[in-house]
């Protein structure tokens, strides 16, 4: 008998456990590390900042979101603390008002919010605390007190799963508040579809939902239809005790799309398996790094910013493969259409770390924006720069080929030279070889002209990024037209200050001229002169050149990290400041690098590792970053420079070598290949570099390194 019950319970052992991995259970090595809430906290202090806070501001210090995502999924499910904010969510806040489906980790969409309600009041929401909160990839988890309610959410690509658990089983409600989203809603709708289901429409973004409920609907209540007051209120019939599940999918095309997104990608499956399902997808991804070494808090801090670098762009697409394009018609695609990537932030590092760990959907991305430019003849641009150019040239000089890249070249011709399109006052920028600003009397912050210095940069580097397309395909006339105008940044710099400078409509310097104040759009964007004096990627040597050399650039280089911040000037999103250089946004995020194109990398070294170390998780509760995460651009900073590498001119295939924060780095690459780097010294200045065995000349290594695998020794002292 008792030969029997151990037979029996080694049975019973094998089929749980078989059970279990058919279920796909996994092991969390590396969404442990991921803390979801790092970037929704203020920075207060204004030692870091760089000033005080304005009284009612607040810091843009992440603008990131705790919610449920898998990777540049549609939904991202989140809570919803403050509606017109950046983030959506804002840790200091102690009230909840919806669970909403789009995000996006700096100025969130916040659409379809959801909630909840157990004898509600006349206003909508729920106090609660952290205590009673938790997060990890692709779950979420809070307590509303209030209501008595604990809910749980997780997603798929196109679905959100809302779990409540209801302390009190009568008179159950669930809160649709459609009148309510980031994007400004024009009209909404929602109609009952059986006994436990709802569908409808949110405008604006323009959404559509299907959702399902376990249990029966006893009457849905509507007020203010369409009005952005407006709200539905589900009533759930009493008798079930156990926990509510919500189950949503959504589309950009139609209910039916959005019916059937949710029955591929949910249907019966359990929350445990949806969850489990989003662990492994996040498991996956962030496997392709593996470290060695390095802090407790360093670990955090790399896969808390690597997971984040995967949440924008969003997808589009529907399971069956429509969605709607730039001119708003349906469209059936043979790929997964996604939103344009933000591409003024993250153009310098986030699109190429997309690109080295998931391929497939930034080949995806670039096939997304070619449909754009077929629909309106210009390759989309987010908010300034021509930068599709670098991202898409970058990609494709890294081996991202599968598209039409004659064609989707030809409309990025059309970028760089049609006025009327991508590139605002490209005529001028064409006829003069700059972009000048009005001669406005007492400018301030917000004084509105062309940012005609930072546009000039900016397109002398997308000429660049753009001709190195067209050498690759053999137009060497267009070549030699964009390599000539890469140079136009030279055009901005006044050899009296020393500094890019604003010019008049006559080639006249504007005067008066204070390097050290902000302006948003007036000579500069979102910058002062001395951030953006250092900024020529493609063509340092030259930079180095206007400045009368090797000393006269580490001079000026010095003064940018050493002249102290005036307090005074105050700029929303220009801070965290040491000296004159701004880490809190993008527009002098290369400056810390290069000091190594004089030959003194331990200088770069020193300013790297202060970023690295006291200015992303910062705070009283360490969850502040140093600035917006404008969609992971400052994550990706991180990962790059934690890991050793960093793509200085991202349209290049390679990049700079620093000391990784990690004595072993392996990489799986994408084509199945592992590189690794190695730094066995405990030093942060760099004596030498090997690259499989060999001394490497310089501080770039190749991008071929990603294609082949191979071993890089990080030497210091």
């Amino acid at each position: 008998m008792k030969s029997l019950t151990k037979f029996l319970s080694i049975i019973l052992f094998f089929t749980v456990s078989a059970n279990y991995r058919a279920l796909g259970q996994s092991k969390t090595v590396y969404t442990k590390y991921v803390n979801t809430f790092i970037g929704t906290a203020p920075l207060t202090d204004p030692k870091i900042l760089g000033y005080e806070l304005p009284q009612g501001w607040r810091s843009w210090a992440g603008l990131t979101f705790p919610g449920s995502s898998l990777p540049n999924a549609m939904v991202q499910l989140s809570p919803i603390t403050e509606f017109g904010s950046g983030a959506g969510y804002e840790y200091e806040d102690d009230t909840i008002y919806g669970f909403a489906h789009t995000n996006k980790g700096h100025w969130n969409l916040c659409n379809i919010p959801i909630l909840p309600l157990s004898n509600p009041g006349e206003k909508f929401g729920s106090k609660f605390s952290h205590k009673n909160e938790s997060a990890a990839p692709g779950y979420y988890q809070v307590y509303l007190d209030d209501y008595k309610v604990n809910v749980k959410l997780t997603s798929t690509l196109r679905s959100g799963y809302h779990q409540y658990e209801y302390k009190n089983n009568h008179d159950r409600q669930i809160l649709f508040l459609l009148g309510k989203a980031n994007s400004g809603v024009s009209t909404w709708n929602i109609e009952q579809v059986g006994a436990s289901a709802v569908q409808g429409f949110q405008g604006g973004e323009n959404i559509y939902f299907y959702a399902t409920i376990n249990g029966k609907i006893d009457k849905l209540d509507q007020t203010d239809v369409g009005k952005r007051s407006g709200y539905a209120i589900i009533h759930l019939a009493d008798g079930s005790t156990g926990p509510v599940e919500l189950k949503i999918g959504l589309s950009f095309v139609s209910t039916a799309n959005a019916k059937e997104n949710l029955e591929k990608e949910i249907g019966n499956k359990t929350f445990a398996q949806i969850r489990n399902e989003a662990t492994i997808k996040w498991e996956s991804l962030l496997s392709n790094i593996q470290v060695k070494g390095g802090t407790e808090k360093q670990k955090q801090m790399l896969y808390s910013c690597l997971y984040r670098s995967f949440l924008w762009p969003a997808l589009r697409s529907d399971v069956n493969g429509e969605f709607k394009d730039a001119k708003r018609n349906v469209i059936k695609g043979n790929f997964n259409y996604y939103t344009e990537p933000s591409l003024w932030d993250t153009y310098r590092n986030k699109d190429v770390l997309l690109g080295l760990i998931t391929p497939k959907v930034t080949l995806d991305v670039i096939k997304s924006m070619k449909d754009v430019g077929d629909k309106t003849g210009f390759i989309p641009t987010f908010f300034h720069g021509d930068h599709g150019a670098s991202s898409i040239a970058g990609a494709y000089l890294r081996g991202i080929d599968d598209f039409d890249i004659r064609g989707t070249y030809q409309i990025l011709l059309r970028n760089a030279n049609v006025d009327g399109g991508a590139r605002p006052f490209i005529k001028e920028y064409i006829d003069k070889g700059y972009i000048s600003d009005p001669d406005v009397k007492n400018p301030h912050v917000e004084t509105k002209a062309k940012a005609g210095v930072s546009k000039t940069l900016e397109y002398s580097y997308d000429d660049y990024s753009l001709a190195q397309i067209a050498k690759k395909l053999g137009d060497t006339a267009n070549y030699r037209i964009l390599m000539t105008r890469s140079k136009n940044y030279r055009n901005m710099f006044d050899p009296n200050t020393r500094f890019m400078r604003g010019r008049l409509d006559n080639g006249d310097w504007i005067k008066p001229f204070n390097p050290q104040y902000p302006y948003y759009e007036y000579m500069y964007r979102e910058a002062n002169a001395w951030q953006v004096s250092f900024y020529a990627p493609h063509d340092m040597k030259g930079l180095i050149d206007l400045y009368g050399g090797v000393d006269g650039f580490e001079s000026k280089l010095d003064s940018l990290f050493t002249l102290p911040w005036n307090p005074k000037y105050i700029a929303r999103n220009v801070e965290t400041m040491i000296g004159q250089y701004c880490q809190g946004n993008q527009p002098d995020h290369e400056a810390p690098f290069a000091y190594t194109f004089i030959g003194k990398p331990e200088k770069s070294q020193k300013i790297i590792d202060k970023i690295l170390n006291e200015l992303y998780g910062i705070g009283s509760d360490g969850l502040a970053l140093s600035g917006m995460d404008d969609a992971g651009e400052m994550s990706a900073w991180y990962v790059f420079s934690s890991l050793g590498l960093y793509p200085f001119s991202a349209t290049d295939p390679n990049y700079i070598v620093t000391a990784p924060l990690f004595d072993e780095v392996k990489w799986k690459t994408n084509t199945g290949k592992i590189l690794t780097i190695n730094k066995p010294g405990k030093g942060r200045g760099i004596t030498d570099i090997k690259v499989d065995g060999k001394i490497n000349q310089g501080y770039f290594i190749s991008h071929d390194l990603f294609k082949n695998g191979g071993n890089v020794v990080i030497n210091t002292k």
